[in-house]
């Protein structure tokens, strides 16, 4: 048990966060390059590739999820620490998110969403609750 806790540090939490936002924003980019990825996304509504107006969604989701990733690196104490009382003000928001995005992920219509991204969104969960949790 103590290899696992030893493991199971906020700041290794908060890097495998980032791993996982690096992949999740590469795909973002792809969907935005025009990659005809659509159905493993937003539901399955726009298979193929995305319209203009979804480019530009995948776009701004690239900075929210930077953003996030970013809140979660501060809170474990990883990155930037003149910004740790933000980052605890905004922790919880995070994991309320990441809860509602691992709900929406085992809910869509599409298998191939369920299958890639609701293992991805529980990792974000995982992670981001023991940043939450920890004591920096």
């Amino acid at each position: 048990m103590d290899a696992i806790q030893a493991l199971v540090t906020p700041i290794n939490a908060a890097k495998i966060y980032a791993l996982f936002t690096l992949v999740v924003v590469g795909f973002q980019f792809a969907l935005a390059a025009g990659a005809p990825w659509g159905r493993v996304s937003m539901g399955g509504k726009f298979p193929g590739v995305y319209p203009p107006r979804m480019r530009v969604a995948a776009l701004f989701m690239v900075v929210v999820l930077s953003a996030v990733a970013l809140i979660v690196g501060v809170r474990a104490g990883w990155l930037v620490p003149e910004y740790l009382p933000f980052a605890r003000s905004f922790i919880w928001p995070v994991v309320i998110m990441n809860a509602l995005g691992l709900l929406m992920n085992l809910a869509t219509p599409s298998r191939w969403e369920r299958i890639l991204w609701a293992p991805v969104a529980l990792v974000f969960l995982v992670c981001s609750v023991v940043v939450a949790m920890s004591k920096v």
